[in-house]
């Protein structure tokens, strides 16, 4: 189906199930025979059905908001548009201003309307939501009438107990409070039910919910990917068990039923990746390929039928699928890209006979929070309170650059810019570090040559600073031997990593060759290792700084998980302003690093 125009940036594509379907799934009744003979738009009124006996639920859902409360900038603020001819633009997008506004709009007329999210509200945010440890976040979340929202893995960036503070409220353990009224917390429940207490085996929030509204009820569960230890530091997983998703999900789906909840939709904290990055492309349409890949084919594919909708999340894309559930019945699976920039608007057409959702007649579409609509005035005034009290810290200058640094690519400049701040510090520390390495998912942002504020074009921030590098990770030393340096290259591309590479950013004097047009390890071209032209030496001893994330094994990298001598300097922040200060001035700003110590073979 065909994109509207550019215009008006609201294609009102939507997706829909066109199988037929068993209403319910414990026992195949005439009823429910009658509502499995359905035509597809059986959720939709005047069509000559029984009044009365379905009614229309509008499900809005978004994911991976990060505390990105102000517009995103650059890149991480546009979203891709394909237009009816094929070709394809950027449109502005995000801001919480813009999404209480368009959220607001869409829900006028449906008086059965659920507000749900996909996880990761909180976390690696920008300084006016993450100097405060994202309590401005959970208050426009709670102004934003959020139902409800599974956890995310950086929902555990500062461990279970923090966690617990946003949910239930009470000021911070160490920084107190930051205005004359305690922290409230969350008005709405944070789903976690496959992430157990290991003493208690229970789950560290409620697994599930139920909305309910004259009679209808749809329950939620919420999980988050099993694998979140590997991308979440030590500390912030320290005593707790994260369980496989299909087998939580479907457990509770049980439950759920067992309650006569027969409508259920899972908040899936893991996504997939759509084959074009438009968030209008049609992944259902004929000659769309594989549509969408990814971690969330498998799970989506495996939950039990008992689940009518999969809100996903965790890769930031964009995509409005239907995948198969056991039973071989098309199942809606939305993600909704990231940083507010998107809402999805699913329509779950409920039969109040059988209590169950009509999948024949479920609908979705993905729409952009475009900012040509009026700011949310509560909103505005909320991010004007906490800006106001980052501002003496946030505005503060750091360094200068002479164009944009951006964080795209195998290899980034931003990427090399950190990398060699983090080698300047290790030196610091102690003369003899050698190398630094940088993980690609700890850049959240780019820095942009232009101005945010008044500071002027050129002028790096705190505050920009803090967006780039927002996980207080401290800068680690650490002896490794040649070879242990070897595998922690080859990890980048095996193990873990193999499937979805993570290429690591690397300081200045480290060079090599990735071939990807071969496999596995061998991507990574052994012989071509140098570090500052000499090849490395096995049985050597190299002195290597990486952030604590890193250093404890993140992401994969097990070997770095193994070194020895360790030292633990400033955070990560801190390691980057003070080099941005030392190197650069108004008159002599940094150019945007060549991003070339890595070669690349396609």
């Amino acid at each position: 189906m065909p994109a509207n125009s550019h215009a008006t940036h609201d294609p009102r594509r939507r997706r829909r199930t066109t199988r037929l379907l068993a209403v319910t799934v414990t026992a195949v009744t005439a009823g429910a025979l009658a509502a499995a003979a359905l035509p597809a738009s059986a959720g939709e009124k005047g069509h000559g059905h029984q009044q009365g006996r379905y009614q229309d639920v509008q499900l809005l859902s978004f994911n991976d908001l990060h505390g990105n409360l102000e517009p995103p900038a650059g890149s991480s603020g546009r979203v891709t548009e394909t237009h009816e001819d094929g070709t394809t633009s950027t449109v502005d997008a995000g801001g919480v201003e813009y999404l209480a506004t368009h959220l607001r709009q869409a829900r006028k007329g449906n008086p059965y309307s659920i507000t749900a999210a996909g996880g990761d509200m909180v976390g690696a945010s920008p300084l006016v939501s993450g100097l405060f440890h994202d309590e401005p976040t959970i208050e426009a979340l709670n102004k934003l009438d959020l139902d409800v929202t599974s956890v995310g893995n950086h929902e555990f960036d500062e461990g279970a107990a923090e966690l617990a503070r946003l949910q239930n409220g009470g000021c911070h353990p160490t920084a107190g409070c930051y205005t004359d009224k305690e922290f409230k917390g969350a008005d709405f429940p944070y789903l976690a039910a496959n992430v157990l207490d290991e003493k208690t085996g229970k789950p560290v929030l409620a697994p599930y919910w139920v909305w309910k509204k004259n009679g209808v009820k749809v329950g939620f569960i919420g999980v988050t990917l099993e694998g979140t230890p590997g991308i979440v530091s030590a500390e912030g997983v320290k005593g707790l068990a994260f369980k496989d998703e299909v087998e939580t999900i479907d457990k509770y789906a049980k439950v759920l039923q067992e309650q006569g909840v027969k409508s259920i939709v899972a908040l899936v904290h893991e996504g997939g990746y759509p084959a074009s990055s438009s968030y209008n492309y049609d992944c259902d349409s004929p000659g769309a390929g594989d549509g969408v890949s990814g971690p969330i084919v498998e799970i989506a594919e495996n939950v039990t039928p008992q689940v009518d909708a999969l809100v996903t999340g965790h890769t930031h894309n964009a995509y409005v699928c239907t995948i198969d559930d056991p039973a071989g019945n098309p199942r809606m699976v939305t993600s909704a890209s990231s940083f507010g920039r998107l809402y999805t608007d699913t329509t779950l057409t409920y039969d109040r006979r059988t209590g169950d959702i009509a999948r024949t007649a479920v609908e979705s579409a993905n729409h952009v929070v475009t900012r040509d609509v009026a700011k949310a005035p509560d909103m505005t005034a909320l991010i004007g309170k906490w800006n106001a009290l980052a501002a003496p810290i946030g505005n503060r200058a750091v360094g200068y650059i002479s164009g944009d640094i951006g964080n795209t690519g195998t290899e980034s400049p931003l990427g090399d810019l950190i990398a060699d701040a983090q080698l300047a510090h290790g030196r610091e520390l102690d003369p003899e570090t050698d190398v630094a390495l940088m993980n690609p998912g700890g850049i959240r942002a780019p820095l942009a040559y232009a101005a945010s504020g008044a500071e002027g074009d050129g002028v790096v921030t705190y505050a920009e600073g803090f967006a780039v590098q927002p996980f207080a990770n401290t800068v680690n030393l650490q002896d490794l031997t040649g070879a242990q340096l070897i595998q922690v290259l080859k990890e980048q591309v095996s193990g873990a990593n193999e499937a979805a590479p993570k290429i690591l950013q690397v300081s200045d004097g480290l060079t090599y060759t990735l071939d990807l047009t071969k496999t596995g390890a061998d991507r990574v071209v052994t012989g071509s290792i140098r570090l500052n032209g000499a090849a490395i030496d096995p049985a050597a001893t190299y002195r290597v700084a990486s952030n604590s994330f890193l250093a404890g094994g993140g992401d994969g990298f097990t070997t770095l998980g193994q070194g020895t001598n360790d030292v633990v300097g400033s955070d990560d922040l801190t390691a980057l302003e003070r080099y941005l200060t030392a190197t650069t001035s108004a008159s002599a700003p940094l150019a945007p690093p060549a991003a070339d110590r890595i070669t690349i073979v396609r």
